[in-house]
């Protein structure tokens, strides 16, 4: 951790404040997890502190502590927009640009609040008066509990702060199987469990608790792959229909693009799920070894995120969106095959 980052990071919570947090759209494992970890740890220092996230979040995510508490800002605007307007201090999580916040990201930018990013993606936007980035760590997660440790309030960290932070890393790693996973990440995991968090149990509650549509919908994921060889490449997609068909429900495709790397020899894959609503699909990106989806994402679909995961989207139909795909494979044919 930057020691001036940490040191006004502690003037800033030297005193009671007025604090909102906010994940990203959409939030993941590690958006929630870190942001309600973050939620109770603010909490016991005396400060009066709301979670307010984009929109809604998966059910597999919502027995987290403190997840009760957490504001939506597309079914209860109103109090969202008054716990922002009132904050003396917003921090962002798990994300470093506040488009990532979709239509809050207006209002965010006129807020006379000051700002704390707290983040592990890569070419970060300079909102923030107080800015801890590291593309470098597992997951937001992590960096919250660096952040407690360097405040010097390690000890504070309780079993619910310790089963959202929990939860957050092994999201992020993949269950400590992607390669951000560092030494000091299992040191972090193995403290958070001394201090209550229960693995076993978490795991379980996050991917053994499956409906059967979500998984008749991974077997229609699965029976749309398409498999390149020669690029090392695999592909997957989900219409409109096919998710109305299987009762589709936020959070119910999460993984699925993971698949396309189990398959041997295979190094990049896709998933590209069609979004009626919003007129556009949108795009999971998954690599091995050296190849950078974020790159790929970032010069080719409107995205970015890490080297070895990234999203993206293109308005367009599933069929214009893997033309593409595909027509992009050759110019990258050296780097996949390398």
């Amino acid at each position: 951790m930057n020691s001036a980052q940490v040191a006004a990071l502690q003037t800033l919570l030297s005193t009671p404040k007025k604090i909102a947090i906010i994940p990203h759209k959409n939030p993941d494992g590690d958006a929630i997890g870190s942001a309600l970890g973050l939620y109770h740890y603010l909490l016991q220092l005396g400060n009066d502190v709301k979670v307010v996230s984009p929109n809604d979040y998966p059910k597999f995510l919502k027995w987290m502590p403190g997840s009760s508490d957490v504001l939506n800002w597309e079914k209860v605007n109103s109090s969202c927009v008054r716990v922002l307007e009132e904050a003396d201090a917003v921090f962002t999580l798990d994300f470093n640009d506040l488009g990532r916040t979709g239509d809050m990201a207006e209002l965010l930018k006129t807020l006379p609040a000051s700002f704390v990013m707290i983040d592990h993606h890569r070419e970060p936007t300079d909102y923030a008066q107080i800015m801890f980035s590291h593309p470098d760590m597992s997951s937001t997660s992590e960096m919250i509990y660096h952040i407690i440790a360097a405040l010097g309030h390690k000890d504070a960290i309780t079993k619910d702060i310790a089963s959202c932070l929990y939860a957050g890393i092994v999201t992020d790693t993949g269950s400590f199987k992607f390669s951000a996973t560092t030494v000091s990440t299992h040191h972090v995991a193995a403290n958070l469990i001394e201090r209550g968090a229960s693995n076993n149990e978490i795991h379980t509650l996050i991917y053994d608790n499956n409906s059967a549509d979500r998984l008749y919908l991974l077997s229609t994921a699965l029976q749309n792959m398409k498999i390149f060889p020669e690029y090392r490449t695999s592909y997957m997609t989900l219409s409109s229909e096919e998710l109305k068909n299987h009762n589709f429900i936020k959070g119910d495709t999460e993984g699925f693009v993971n698949y396309g790397l189990s398959i041997d020899g295979i190094e990049f894959t896709a998933i590209f799920i069609e979004n009626e609503e919003e007129g556009l699909i949108k795009i999971s990106l998954r690599s091995k070894g050296d190849f950078d989806v974020n790159t790929f994402a970032r010069t080719h679909f409107n995205g970015g995120g890490h080297k070895n995961a990234a999203g993206g989207r293109m308005i367009g139909t599933i069929e214009e969106t893997t033309t593409l795909f595909e027509s992009l494979l050759a110019k990258y044919k050296t780097e996949l095959a390398s």
